[in-house]
């Protein structure tokens, strides 16, 4: 049993920054672990152009601290009035890496998404001629659907008529919760892909109701049954290139966290290669570890691997209760808990 473990630096594909004090606080933890990452622009207003995703890059730039090497990767907040022009002229020169597909109120600031699939049908299309890769929450929002349902169903209603109308398309199946999406993913093409998060390999949605409301451990698309998450750690460190690695860390203060209507997301990012290595450690399977983190994105996207390396070590690590962040605090993942990796150095 390996003590250590050196991969290549390791890209988040798919995290929250935010935006103004939170973002310039949280930049840092991610610039520590990775070396790119996709960065969500379900901002107020959203990312919805071009020039606006070139403004964001440069502040998630500009809080990068001195001395460490980050590259945002900007994603298109696709509304029903995308401009399939200003996409691709965004794309092309080199600030639009991704589009993303929210469903109308499916998740934090996604009310301005797509309320009908099929509207952004000349946007796909164009995207598909282009190489741009989509980006996808995958839940249907409609209140009759139970809310443990919901990615299940939207994979029946809209995303094999995706993958079936554009079947050149890369779709990346971001932050997948269910046995049913990983069916899905396995036997799609290599043109389909899907990113798994820390949490969601670490509970099931017991972890938020038992012993009372854990709003730390609340996130959309939340946590499922056991068979599920189960079903997720295998398909993580299978080697399968289809899987990779994407936080989903989403920062909210603790105090819109522990409120009466509090608020979805785990901030994963300070201790996101730990808690992946420890899944992966318990798996047996630390040999597919490089793979999930380092390379299966990069391929996937068409873009080289980090040349620098990260090496963990089997060590016993206590992770802070909570941590100070813009003039307020924030529980990390993990809060007050102890994880069998740390970075090491």
């Amino acid at each position: 049993m390996s003590d250590t473990i050196t991969i290549r630096r390791p890209d988040d594909w798919h995290l929250h920054f935010r935006d103004g004090e939170i973002m310039r606080g949280v930049v840092p933890y991610t610039a520590r672990q990775f070396g790119r990452a996709i960065v969500m622009p379900n901002l107020t207003p959203p990312v919805t152009t071009a020039a606006l995703a070139a403004e964001y890059r440069d502040r998630i730039a500009a809080a990068v601290p001195a001395g460490m090497t980050f590259t945002p990767l900007m994603t298109c907040y696709l509304t029903d009035a995308t401009d399939p022009d200003d996409l691709a002229r965004g794309h092309s020169d080199g600030v639009f890496t991704a589009a993303k597909l929210y469903p109308a109120n499916a998740t934090t600031n996604s009310a301005h998404g797509v309320s009908d699939v099929t509207k952004i049908y000349p946007v796909l299309e164009r995207m598909e001629a282009t190489g741009i890769v989509l980006c996808i929450h995958g839940e249907v929002t409609d209140p009759d659907i139970d809310v443990f349902d919901r990615e299940a169903e939207f994979i029946e209603r809209h995303l094999r008529a995706i993958v079936r109308d554009f079947p050149q398309l890369k779709v990346v199946f971001e932050h997948i919760t269910t046995a049913d999406a990983v069916t899905f993913v396995e036997e799609c093409g290599p043109n389909v892909a899907a990113t798994i998060t820390p949490q969601h390999l670490h509970i099931n949605r017991n972890a938020m109701l038992v012993g009372g409301i854990q709003p730390h451990n609340y996130c959309l698309p939340v946590a499922k049954r056991e068979l599920h998450r189960l079903a997720l750690r295998k398909a993580a460190t299978s080697g399968s290139p289809k899987f990779f690695l994407g936080t989903d860390s989403a920062p909210h203060l603790r105090g819109d966290k522990e409120s009466a209507c509090g608020c979805a997301g785990i901030f994963g990012a300070p201790y996101a290669l730990e808690s992946y290595c420890t899944v992966f450690d318990q798996e047996g399977a630390l040999d597919q570890f490089e793979a999930f983190a380092s390379l299966n994105g990069p391929a996937f996207y068409g873009l080289p691997v980090n040349e620098a390396t990260v090496t963990l070590e089997r060590a016993e690590i206590a992770v802070p209760a909570e941590l100070e962040l813009a003039g307020s605090t924030i529980v990390p993942w993990h809060g007050g808990q102890t994880i069998g990796w740390r970075i090491a150095g």
